[in-house]
């Protein structure tokens, strides 16, 4: 058993079926197995952004911080530069971090920092009640495009792949065995870990039914291979009858951002005399 309650007391608000609930549930069962394995839930910091998902800070009892809206990961590089030994997760929306907070991703996988993002993909703003997203399907009728979106979505994964993350995965709130693997196998990676996960909406776009028809678990797949992941992650373009895969699409071991940044420490002292005679010159 874990040394403390890890739900807070604080009222939930999400509403009834959301997949959030499934989420936390993963979340405390993962932190709560770490912390027998030795892990002090004290070196935990959980950060979020702005949206639904981000009441995840509110109702686990752990360190967190709530960043800014798509702010969640410089706000998380910072913490674990700051501290190296913190094992420090980002849960963020698929609004909150595929538009606001892209380039932030994208810069987060290229350098390989040692995070774990997990993307709450509902494919709608919801705590906004119910625009559009950069996931959300082609056709899409909600407040902000009452006609239909015009726009094609977002394939996260191949985005991911291409920028260089060494831990790409899909999990989905329904399949909660899984959801939990995935996100425990994503903290323990060290590097940075991407677990896009199709979350239940169930109040603005409730998409169960269009899941549960095409889902299916990756099998025999190679998780060193580039370009197997690749090929898997276009299969599902959001916008066909492709079926959907679940699990882990890549991971490769690389050394991660803060790896590099404390083996080769910057010479500030010949930088700054550089500096120097720039400025010397210019006069």
């Amino acid at each position: 058993m874990t040394g403390r309650n890890l739900i807070t007391p604080v009222q939930n608000t999400w509403c009834p079926g959301c997949g959030n609930f499934s989420l936390q549930f993963a979340l405390k069962s993962v932190l709560g197995e770490l912390e027998q394995s030795g892990t002090s839930l004290d070196d935990v910091v959980l950060v979020t952004g702005i949206g639904c998902h981000a009441k995840m800070s509110d109702y686990l009892n752990v360190n967190s911080f709530y960043s800014l809206h798509g702010r969640t990961i410089p706000a998380a590089i910072g913490i674990k530069l700051a501290n190296p030994r913190l094992k420090v997760i980002c849960c963020a929306g698929d609004g909150d971090c595929y538009a606001e907070g892209l380039d932030h991703l994208i810069f987060a996988a290229k350098r390989n920092a040692d995070i774990t993002v997990i993307i709450h993909n509902n494919r709608v703003y919801g705590l906004t009640t119910g625009q559009y997203t950069p996931t959300s399907p082609l056709g899409y009728r909600g407040r902000s495009t009452p006609g239909g979106t015009t726009e094609f979505p977002l394939n996260p994964l191949e985005l991911m792949l291409a920028s260089g993350a060494t831990f790409v995965a899909r999990g989905y709130t329904r399949k909660m065995e899984q959801l939990r693997s995935l996100v425990k196998q994503g903290l323990l990676h060290r590097g940075f870990s991407f677990i896009d996960v199709l979350q239940i909406c169930a109040t603005y776009n409730d998409m169960t039914g269009y899941y549960n028809d095409r889902i299916y678990d990756l099998e025999d797949h190679d998780v060193t291979g580039f370009e197997p992941a690749f090929r898997k992650a276009r299969e599902w373009d959001y916008n066909n009858d492709a079926r959907i895969a679940l699990g882990l699409f890549y991971r490769q071991v690389m050394p991660t951002y803060e790896d590099r940044i404390f083996a080769h420490p910057p010479d500030n002292t010949d930088r700054r005399k550089r500096i120097d005679e720039i400025l010397l010159e210019k006069t």
